[in-house]
C-alpha cells in the first residue's frame, strides 16, 4: 500500500463506526491494516468485474460469515449500480444495528462494502436481465423508492413468506419484484410476484435448543414469524444468497455468476 493510501486508510479506521452489520460477525475487533487493504483490493477488482460485464446494475454478494454448516457460501447481498451522475459504482443493501432488533437502508462504495474482517475475501457478481436493470437503475438512485419496501423489524432468520420482519437478503429479492412489476407495490404483493415465479427460499435445519439459545442471546434473532409444524420440525425457511443466485439463473432474470476473488 502506498504511503498516501496507508494514511488515508489510517484515517478511515479511526472513523469506522461499527454499528451496522449484516451477514458478517458482530464481534467488536479492531480493523487492521492489511484488512482494509485486502478489502480495497477486492473491491477494486469487483469493480473491474462489474465494467467488463458491461452492466449497469448486478446483485453481489460478500462472505462475511462461515456458513457452510447450513450448506450456504455466501452472506450478504447488494444491489450495485452505476451511478450515472458519477460513473461510479454505488451499493444499496440493508443492514442490521447490530445486537438490535432494527435495521436501515445505505447506500454505499463498494469499497465500504468490503471492508470488513471477512471470512473469505472473495465477492460474488451476477447481472440482472437488461430491462430488470434498466428498472433498477432508476429505482435504486432515488432513496424513497430504494426504501419503498423496508421494514425496520429485523430478523435474521426472518420467513420469505411473512412481513413481520425482514432481513437484508429478503429486502433485495423484494426490491427486485417491486421493480420488475409495478402491482408488486407492498411487500406482501412482492411475495407473492416471487411465489409466482417459483423462487425457493433455502431451508436451515436449527433445532429447539440451538433456536431457543438464539433467541434468549440475540435481539436479532426471532422464529415467531415461521410457521408452528416447521418450526417445531427444525426446518426454518429463509433468504439466502445462495437461494437468490440460483433463482436468479433458473429465471433467467441473472445472466452467469462470477466468483472474484
Amino acid at each position: 500500500m502506498k504511503p498516501l493510501v496507508r494514511h488515508l486508510a489510517a484515517l478511515v479506521l479511526a472513523a469506522i463506526a461499527a454499528t451496522a452489520h449484516a451477514g458478517r460477525s458482530c464481534e467488536q475487533r479492531p480493523l487492521d491494516i492489511a484488512t482494509l487493504d485486502r478489502g480495497l483490493q477486492l473491491a477494486h477488482r469487483t469493480a473491474q468485474a462489474l465494467d467488463r460485464s458491461g452492466a449497469q446494475v448486478a446483485v453481489i454478494a460478500r462472505a462475511g460469515q462461515d456458513l457452510s454448516r447450513w450448506g450456504q457460501r455466501w452472506s450478504h447481498l447488494g444491489l450495485a449500480y452505476r451511478d450515472p451522475a458519477s460513473g461510479h459504482w454505488r451499493v444499496v443493501h440493508k443492514l442490521n444495528h447490530c445486537g438490535r432488533a432494527d435495521a436501515a437502508i445505505y447506500r454505499q462504495g463498494l469499497g465500504e462494502f468490503f471492508i470488513d474482517d471477512l471470512w473469505r475475501h472473495e465477492a460474488a457478481v451476477v447481472p440482472l436481465e437488461p430491462g430488470l436493470q434498466r428498472k433498477l437503475q432508476a429505482l435504486l438512485a432515488d432513496d424513497g423508492h430504494a426504501a419503498g419496501l423496508h421494514e425496520r423489524a429485523y430478523s435474521m432468520v426472518a420467513y420469505p413468506w411473512a412481513t413481520t420482519y425482514q432481513q437484508s437478503n429478503q429486502w433485495a429479492i423484494e426490491t427486485i419484484a417491486a421493480a420488475s412489476d409495478p402491482r408488486a407495490s407492498s411487500r406482501g404483493r412482492a411475495q407473492g410476484w416471487l411465489r409466482l415465479r417459483e423462487y425457493r427460499p433455502a431451508t436451515l435445519h436449527i433445532d429447539a435448543v440451538t433456536r431457543l439459545g438464539a433467541r434468549i442471546s440475540q435481539a436479532n434473532v426471532a422464529f415467531d414469524d415461521h410457521p408452528f409444524a416447521r418450526r417445531m420440525a427444525g426446518q426454518i425457511d429463509t433468504v439466502s444468497a445462495d437461494s437468490v443466485f440460483d433463482w436468479l439463473e433458473r429465471s433467467r432474470l441473472g445472466q452467469k455468476l462470477e466468483v472474484v476473488r
